[in-house]
């Protein structure tokens, strides 16, 4: 056979063997184990495990199992884990508003009561001896109004008497209309304000038998509310430190401290790092602008956003929904690149505490230390 011939029919046969080989299909198999071998289990994220108060809470203390009751029951009532981390997180404000006491004793309380009746008798231009007169009225306990408020000693007995002096005294209406000076209660010391707009949206887990105020001075009601205030809201904090800043600042603000700091920085104006973005007035966003609202209109063309585009997104401070704003989001984008190691989303709010009940230079600073302090004592206990 001629070599053409010869090459020829070589290949017409590899053609004819490829073809074969391709007629036969080939099913994949997955690769063996090795002897010895395990597959990978997924990863899993396991959240801490489960705790119960009468764990952690301190060991000489009155009515402890009560106490451990009332805060597991508002855990669960609240859908929030009892970690020990949260545990000790509600442990440590109640230790330092209250040292373990449902209603307590805050000095000074005869003088603070009797300031605010004669500030605002002078509003309404009623004659000191008129007011004099009218606390000499024997009240519904059978003390004059004079000696209960000499004998004041908590809070509770506080609201109690204002409301007594507002229903009975013939100067109450006038003089204490839609007034109370205890704004907050309890255990926990929890904003009385806080506690009726957290029950319009979330059930109450107990009976009532009074107003909310009435709840927030019993100890299940102070710790509800109040461990609602520190823990039943999304915040994606490193560390609870400011969770008890935001519990004495209003939630969020260790956040808002934070944008407010970037703000500064990209606005080039010094800002006061409250926590508060708006300006309020009768507990509603005012509409004169703030120094952080007019720190950002300057800086409106760089972050492409609307003067009505960043006041919409400011009306959301005081929620989780500020963080997934588009203006949250440019201004940190951009602070970050100002910045050799970016910017924090958290900080402790720079605010000097102001009440009657203060009598020394206080900060927020200084109360989420406190609280910290404490909370490292409880996490100790649950090793």
């Amino acid at each position: 056979m001629a070599p053409s011939r010869r090459f020829t029919a070589l290949a017409l046969a590899a053609a004819a063997l490829l073809t074969g080989c391709q007629s036969t299909p080939y099913s994949s198999l997955p690769s063996p184990t090795l002897p010895g071998q395990q597959p990978l289990p997924p990863v899993v994220d396991t959240p801490p495990p489960a705790r119960r108060a009468i764990e952690l809470l301190p060991a000489n203390m009155a009515d402890r199992s009560g106490w451990a009751q009332d805060i597991d029951t508002a855990f669960a009532h609240l859908d929030v884990p009892p970690s020990a981390s949260n545990l000790c997180a509600a442990m440590a404000v109640i230790e330092q508003e209250s040292s373990w006491r449902a209603d307590p004793v805050v000095p000074g309380l005869p003088r603070i009561v009797r300031k605010e009746i004669d500030t605002r008798a002078a509003r309404y231009a009623i004659p000191p001896l008129l007011v004099s007169a009218a606390l000499q009225t024997t009240s519904p306990d059978g003390r004059s109004y004079e000696k209960r408020i000499a004998a004041l000693r908590t809070e509770k007995q506080t609201n109690t008497l204002f409301n007594d002096m507002l229903s009975e005294l013939p100067l109450g209406k006038t003089l204490l209309s839609g007034f109370n000076p205890i704004r907050t209660g309890g255990a926990m010391q929890v904003s009385i304000a806080f506690a009726e707009q957290h029950l319009a949206r979330r059930r109450y887990p107990y009976p009532r038998t009074g107003s909310v105020r009435d709840e927030v001075f019993t100890r299940r009601g102070g710790l509800y509310f109040g461990i609602a205030n520190l823990l039943d809201y999304p915040a994606d904090y490193p560390h609870p430190r400011y969770r008890f800043a935001d519990f004495n600042a209003g939630q969020y603000s260790s956040r808002n401290a934070a944008f407010q700091a970037a703000v500064a920085l990209l606005s080039g104006r010094q800002l006061a790092l409250d926590g508060d973005l708006l300006r309020y007035a009768g507990g509603r966003p005012s509409e004169a602008p703030s120094n952080t609202e007019t720190a950002l209109h300057t800086q409106a063309t760089t972050l492409h956003l609307s003067h009505r585009q960043i006041r919409s997104d400011l009306l959301k401070e005081k929620d989780a929904g500020l963080a997934d704003s588009r203006l949250y989001q440019r201004v940190f984008a951009l602070a970050d690149k100002r910045s050799t190691r970016g910017v924090p989303r958290q900080r402790i709010p720079e605010i000097l505490l102001k009440s009657p009940k203060i009598q020394r230079k206080l900060t927020t600073r200084w109360f989420a230390q406190r609280v910290e302090s404490r909370y490292n004592t409880c996490m100790a206990r649950a090793r």
